[in-house]
């Protein structure tokens, strides 16, 4: 998925049972889609980070979902029951999503967890990469790529930076189901 690309469909089962798809949160001046995980250390670092954007931008009208795509097979604390009790342990605050089939991911073109994808009012791709510039503590943060982004975003404006590559662990694809790889 390239920035200027509307957001595909799609309907994922959530931690809390109900199922979710891009009408969800079509109230919302902006949808905030987040690929993570349980096991990746840089995912378990940005928890808290993710909370904090839901507390400070949900009233803002901003929708978040987190979405783990990872093959439970291979790495089974991505499991969904795993998931579930990840959600309790964070407080169920916002939406976390299993991409068992790996549709979504593979159709935003995620290849990293975390990695943030960010759609407008139009739900058109505005910002896609990194959530900050330090994945190791959160306190030594000096860019707030996905928060400047966001605050663009709101606002209906266009977004100054809108790719900055993710860093973290790659996605655990299904063998057989690993996307096609981009030549240039």
């Amino acid at each position: 998925m390239e920035i200027g690309d509307k957001l595909v469909d799609f309907n994922l089962k959530g931690t809390d049972g109900e199922f979710y798809n891009k009408y969800t949160y079509a109230d919302r001046t902006a949808l905030l889609i987040i690929v993570t995980c349980n096991h990746c250390p840089y995912s378990r670092a940005y928890w808290n980070r993710i909370t904090k954007l839901y507390n400070r931008y949900e009233e803002d009208n901003l929708g978040i979902l987190t979405v783990n795509a990872n093959d439970a097979s291979q790495y089974p604390e991505d499991s969904f029951e795993n998931m579930v009790k990840l959600a309790e342990n964070l407080g169920n605050t916002f939406v976390y999503l299993h991409d068992e089939e790996q549709q979504l991911v593979k159709e935003l073109g995620a290849t990293r967890t975390p990695e943030a994808f960010l759609f407008n009012s139009k739900r058109v791709l505005v910002y896609r990469g990194a959530i900050d510039d330090s994945w190791e503590n959160e306190h030594m943060v000096t860019r707030v790529y996905l928060e400047d982004a966001i605050e663009a975003a709101l606002d209906g404006l266009e977004v100054d930076f809108q790719e900055i590559p993710a860093v973290g662990c790659t996605i655990k694809w299904i063998p057989g189901n690993e996307p096609p790889v981009k030549t240039n």
